[in-house]
């Protein structure tokens, strides 16, 4: 018994890691709604993904943090995709959303914004790191994986992983409001795809991530993004 778990065998199966796991996710979530999480939830979930990995004897690049086969096809499929789902959210989905529910996405934490270049740069280090990169580490990397691998890990159960983790993403955006959330699991449904597409490397959600975000600051900065005063 010792010697399944020193290997990472014996954590690596256990329910009872895994509803660990899950609850202090909810735990997590619970503290954000109700304000005694500053700034972020994304490195306190990213903490427990380093442990689980740790615990179950894997590595961040076991779950797709690793070197694509080429950065070049990476930054281009990461590039056509940021843009296009910057455009079908913007033309497409948030309209759409807006005429639905009678209200555009609460983006007010980002009003002082407009206009600030300081702030905007602020902004933009915080989104390419607990953002982009702090995200589908803890997203598609780390919850993806564990939802999988608690479902046998085939092809169902990827299917199961991508939806669930898709709303579990948007309800993390539940201070933009309906809209937003909703519109951030469309969002997690295409990153959460093009990691299943890429063979679950993380290099082109990332990039496509970082691009569409950085899109979304720089029409608040300059006072074009749609709903923003």
């Amino acid at each position: 018994m010792n010697e399944m778990i020193s290997g990472g065998r014996g954590w690596r199966d256990s329910v009872w890691l895994a509803v660990a796991e899950f609850a202090i996710v909810a735990g997590l979530f619970y503290a954000d709604v109700h304000h005694h999480i500053y700034v972020s939830k994304t490195p306190y979930l990213f903490l427990l993904g380093w442990a689980s990995l740790r615990l179950r004897g894997m590595r961040w690049n076991d779950v797709g943090f690793a070197r694509p086969r080429s950065w070049g096809n990476a930054l281009l499929v990461g590039i056509v995709a940021g843009v296009a789902m910057e455009a079908l959210e913007v033309f497409v989905t948030q309209p759409l959303l807006a005429r639905w529910l009678g209200k555009m996405p609460d983006l007010s934490d980002f009003a002082g914004m407009v206009g600030n270049l300081k702030l905007m740069l602020i902004y933009m280090l915080l989104l390419w790191t607990l953002g982009a990169l702090g995200e589908e580490l803890v997203y598609r990397g780390y919850l993806m994986n564990r939802v999988a691998d608690m479902l046998r890990n085939n092809k169902a159960a990827w299917i199961v992983s991508l939806l669930v983790v898709s709303v579990i993403f948007g309800c993390a955006h539940l201070d933009q409001g309906s809209t937003g959330m909703i519109e951030n699991i469309l969002a997690g449904l295409l990153l959460g795809g093009l990691y299943l597409a890429c063979g679950r490397n993380l290099a082109v959600p990332v990039i496509a991530h970082a691009l569409g975000d950085t899109i979304d600051f720089v029409l608040i900065y300059l006072g074009k993004y749609p709903g923003m005063k």
